[in-house]
């Protein structure tokens, strides 16, 4: 008789940069599923942030996303050949068995989780799940991040990196999902270069692709129980996208877009 696959499950909002991730999965754990969750709008994102950041800071940032959104025409090419360099396609495969949910800290996904009794779950541009969604989960939950951390938690990373000057940490890391935003232990990195006509719409992408064996790696740890979390040094930041005049700022006098 044969052994069945163990139960992976990929959450995401859905995506480009999930699909890839998904596909190369794939290949090598059969057991994979994707949960998908609905996106979250603009304005409850907005809104949110404002909580925190205020209203001009949140609006800032709503008007790059915008801009940085009508501004993917023009990277169309260069996004093309950043996925076909990857080897996998950028929708999700049909083979892949997918769930929808209205988000990952519903009951409704707690149940399909429960139900589907996964060996490993891993986040890949989700919501934060919550303390009390973590807690029920059934297994390791790893998150695949866009930034090295801690310096580059939060949301831009590898953008605020090459803000800063800080090149060498233009990377990706792959850690255990805690309470905190992007503050559980790290199990790998990776870091690597952006190239001529990246800007920030393509740097997720960028990192994405290089992180794909590091992320078959965690998730290869967490089937076996070899995880080997730890704390990386230096100085912890949490960032968001930069506001709109921040983003022109830094674009004109670093180049940096």
């Amino acid at each position: 008789m044969t052994e069945r696959s163990p139960t992976v499950l990929l959450l995401t909002a859905g995506g480009t940069n999930p699909a890839i991730v998904a596909n190369a999965l794939a290949t090598r754990f059969p057991g994979l599923q994707v949960v998908i969750e609905a996106s979250e709008s603009k304005w409850g994102i907005t809104r949110r942030r404002a909580r925190r950041l205020g209203w001009p800071n949140a609006l800032g940032q709503l008007a790059t996303m915008i801009a940085a959104r009508l501004l993917r025409r023009l990277a169309a090419r260069r996004t093309s050949d950043l996925v076909a360099s990857s080897g996998y396609s950028g929708e999700f495969s049909s083979a892949i068995p997918q769930h929808e949910v209205s988000s990952i800290n519903d009951e409704s996904c707690v149940a399909l989780v429960q139900a589907l009794q996964p060996k490993a779950i891993l986040l890949v541009s989700t919501r934060l799940m919550s303390p009390a969604v973590l807690a029920a989960m059934p297994c390791p939950v790893l998150n695949l991040h866009a930034g090295i951390n801690p310096a580059y938690r939060g949301q831009m990373g590898g953008y605020w990196s090459l803000v800063e000057g800080d090149r060498g940490n233009f990377g990706a890391t792959v850690h255990l999902v805690d309470a905190g935003t992007d503050t559980g232990g790290t199990l790998y990195e990776v870091r690597t270069s952006p190239q001529k006509g990246d800007f920030i719409s393509t740097y997720p992408l960028v990192l994405t692709i290089a992180s794909l064996d590091i992320t078959r790696r965690a998730v290869e740890d967490a089937l076996s129980g070899r995880l080997a979390p730890y704390q990386p040094g230096g100085p912890s930041a949490l960032r968001f996208p930069p506001a709109i005049w921040d983003w022109l700022r830094h674009g004109l006098a670093r180049g940096v877009w």
